[in-house]
């Protein structure tokens, strides 16, 4: 790599919520920033004032921000480098499009839609696909087909124009990408793209670069959607004579769906039941996509499973901080090849995390829960259950289904238990147990596994079946961690109460 000082951005567009691919590339960014000792900065691009979706860009933001990827410049934030919004930034452009125009390596294209329209289906009609490249612009209103009085009189006029890329003919341009190494097109398979539009906004293509160059950006790392728009770049570069501060460009692998045809999409998510945006999005319209963070996963967790989705550290290890991240992060782990996102590995991923969350933590999550449900509970009594049974589920939010009998005495009772452990002498040996159980001076889960052993093996009973009996009676299903805790925790006076209340139901 080289000496320069590493500026790399993470540049969303506000068109809608982002996807995790683009979180994904957000975290790439900051962890190829932070192991280089760089700046890590956000920018908006929202040339495209058409598909400008409102909310888009505080969500952008506030998941960064959930992410635990804080940018060093950028919206909110501010630095030398601004302003970090193409739309606050539009009165720069004009001038470098005209330098384009000047050198010759752009022109300006008077066509009506109407008239590319008409283009496209002739080519259609003789089954070619329509580009708009150095044959095509021969034929169309434009400065290179039209004189120069002629140019100067339709510009005169105000007549609408935009101003195109004027792709050069038959060249065989070298570029290099850090993950997918020499590549190299010959311009006559490229078009002339649209860099300025009549709107009086630049496209995409031209304020990335302008941009890019004025804050000094060291390397692109984005999607692999956009290695088809490297060449256009690469020769804009060359075109403004920037070559030698030109960045380096590394285009990350695709997310691809979990069966790995094709790129994964909220269409996926919707059918499979997974999210695909880290937080819940609601849209102008009213329609709602679930996120990460609401569907109970832990930021750590969400960053950790999407860190290796394109990417390994070569060795066997799996769990990874932010900053561990930071430390072993190298782009020739990175792969070229899509990466298969996998649902269940991500609930992986979630489980670990919750299992070694401290269970203090946890029992103020599931406090939301409980509240919900209109039961109090003391804090040390919720952080032992959430001891007890994180290791049962993988996130918070199915806690109550394994827990619910530590807060609530059952009022039903599970039908298939009911018909395999609840016999005919049952009932009294319930009884016997209930009277053990209140003569104990020292009532814990210790001194009540031991009197109700014992009372099993003097008497020659199945310990399972008792044992599961009195299961059913205090928990209401045969489901469970260790009965005696649960005995201890919720105390004689609820036991009793839960006993008798078996006795009475189960017999009816």
């Amino acid at each position: 790599m080289s000496e320069k000082k590493v500026r790399v951005r993470f540049a969303p567009s506000p068109t809608g919520p982002l996807h995790i691919g683009g979180v994904r590339t957000a975290l790439f960014n900051y962890l190829f920033a932070k192991k280089n000792n760089g700046k890590f900065i956000l920018r908006i691009e929202d040339t495209d004032q058409t598909r400008y979706v409102e909310g888009a860009e505080n969500y952008i933001i506030e998941s960064l921000k959930w992410c635990g990827l804080n940018y060093d410049e950028g919206i909110n934030v501010g630095g030398e480098y601004g302003p970090y919004k193409q739309s606050e930034r539009k009165n720069i452009y004009k001038q470098y499009a005209d330098q384009l125009i000047d050198s010759e390596n752009a022109y300006y294209a008077f066509d009506t839609p109407e008239e590319l329209d008409i283009a496209r289906k002739e080519c259609e009609e003789k089954k070619k696909t329509f580009t708009y490249d150095f044959d095509t612009r021969l034929k169309m209103r434009n400065s290179v087909s039209l004189s120069k009085d002629e140019v100067e009189k339709r510009l005169k006029s105000g007549e609408p124009y935009v101003i195109r890329f004027k792709m050069p003919q038959n060249y065989e341009l070298e570029m290099h990408d850090i993950i997918r190494g020499d590549v190299v097109v010959n311009t006559n398979t490229l078009d002339d793209k649209v860099l300025f539009k009549s709107d009086g906004m630049p496209t995409y293509h031209l304020a990335n670069i302008v941009d890019d160059h004025l804050m000094e950006i060291s390397h692109v790392i984005r999607g692999e959607e956009w290695l088809p728009s490297l060449p256009l770049h690469v020769l804009l570069y060359k075109a403004f004579e920037w070559e030698n501060s030109m960045p380096e460009f590394a285009h990350l692998p695709l997310l691809l769906k979990p069966n790995g045809n094709g790129k994964l999409s909220k269409r996926d998510g919707d059918k499979m039941g997974f999210p695909v945006f880290p937080l819940e999005w609601k849209s102008p319209e009213g329609e709602i996509s679930s996120g990460y963070r609401e569907s109970g996963y832990f930021a750590d967790a969400f960053i950790n499973m999407l860190a290796f989705l394109g990417w390994n550290p070569g060795t066997e290890q799996e769990i990874f901080t932010l900053n561990e991240l930071t430390e072993a992060f190298r782009f020739e782990r990175v792969g070229k090849s899509g990466s298969k996102f996998d649902p269940e590995k991500a609930k992986w991923y979630n489980h670990y995390y919750l299992v070694n969350r401290n269970d203090d933590e946890l029992a103020d999550l599931f406090q939301y829960e409980l509240k919900i449900r209109d039961i109090e509970a003391d804090k040390e009594y919720v952080s032992k259950v959430c001891g007890l049974l994180k290791e049962r589920v993988n996130f918070v939010s199915e806690l109550w289904d394994q827990a619910h009998f530590f807060f609530r005495a059952p009022s039903e009772f599970d039908k298939k238990t009911v018909k395999k452990r609840w016999k005919n002498n049952t009932p009294g040996i319930m009884q016997d147990i209930k009277e053990l159980l209140l003569s104990l001076s020292d009532f814990n889960a210790s001194t009540a596994h031991d009197i109700v052993f014992k009372y099993i093996e003097k008497n020659e009973l199945g310990t399972g079946q008792i044992m599961n009996a009195l299961r059913l009676a205090i928990v209401g299903s045969s489901k469970g961690p260790d009965l005696f805790t649960i005995i201890e925790m919720i105390g004689r006076d609820e036991l009793v109460k839960r006993i008798d209340f078996a006795l009475e139901n189960i017999q009816k």
